[in-house]
């Protein structure tokens, strides 16, 4: 071959190459990200992110986290990086991360963009979302079995409402997610799991997937089951009205442990366990119900 034809024959090759190692995505403020090739350090700044991560199999890609990531146990050696919400961007720089996960309501976002890092936001609020974003964070990261991953997930869920004996099922509950009266609604990841298990949620959809709920609310809907964390759960009889409760009077109220909520509350990887743990509650605590 001619060598000027050679030449460009391989410069041509050469971009080609370069142009399919790039990596671009889309997340969920609309903003289309590119990254030149998969990253190797990444900072998470949301819990279910970094368990997703992990889930993947590319823990050791993590160079920091946000401190409410706990899970897995790797992770608890990496730098602290502030909160989702508050991060501490002088942290991040610091670090070198080719890539910062982090939530959209994070306010952190365009700070970090001015330092001239690579930031993706995404935020699941739904079963679908933490599919979308299982998918979209493999894309990133160059692994081609995020699908695999979710239909295992997908069918650990399944499981868990299959193991539910029928009489259950007429159950109707309030899941408490967050001081303050917030509730997990229908159309919430916890919500959806709820309705997967058979159980009727007294939060009607129109509320929104995790609205504040007046104490008379759940009053006047008066559940038959009572699902919160142990951080809220103290003084639920004291709260106004709450003493006549059905739930409270026949003591059918599910108080989760702090790693049972960590579990519960994360739309990621351990979407399965939390059906497990919901299913555990319901057989117990709704039996004669």
């Amino acid at each position: 071959m001619n060598p000027i034809r050679l030449y460009f024959a391989l410069a041509l090759g050469l971009c080609s190459a370069l142009h399919a190692a790039e990596i671009r995505i889309t997340d969920d403020r609309g903003v289309a990200v590119t990254l030149p090739q998969a990253p190797q350090r990444i900072v998470s700044l949301l819990p279910s992110l970094t368990e997703t991560v992990c889930e993947l199999g590319q823990c050791h890609r993590l160079v920091g986290v946000d401190r409410y990531s706990n899970f897995p146990a790797a992770v608890r050696a990496l730098p602290k990086t502030g909160g989702g919400i508050d991060p501490n961007i002088e942290a991040i720089v610091a670090l070198k991360p080719d890539l910062v996960l982090m939530a959209t309501s994070s306010r952190g976002v365009q700070r970090l963009e001015g330092f001239g890092l690579k930031v993706v936001a995404l935020e699941p609020r739904s079963a679908a979302d933490a599919q979308r974003v299982m998918d979209k964070i493999g894309t990133l990261l160059d692994v081609p079995d995020a699908k695999r991953i979710w239909r295992a997930i997908d069918a650990g869920v399944s499981a868990a409402a299959q193991s539910l004996p029928r009489r259950a099922r007429p159950l109707r509950v309030y899941y408490e997610v967050s001081t303050g009266g917030y509730a997990a609604g229908p159309g919430s990841f916890i919500g959806e799991t709820l309705t997967r298990l058979g159980v009727q949620n007294i939060v009607t959809p129109d509320l929104g997937p995790f609205p504040r709920i007046n104490p008379e609310y759940v009053v006047r809907a008066n559940p038959d089951l009572i699902l919160i964390g142990a951080r809220n759960a103290a003084g639920l009889a004291q709260r106004p009205g709450w003493r006549n409760l059905r739930a409270l009077r026949e003591q059918r109220v599910c108080i989760f442990s702090t790693d049972e909520s960590d579990v519960l509350v994360r739309p990621g990887p351990r979407m399965a366990e939390a059906a497990r743990i919901l299913a555990r509650c319901i057989a117990e605590k709704g039996q004669g119900a």
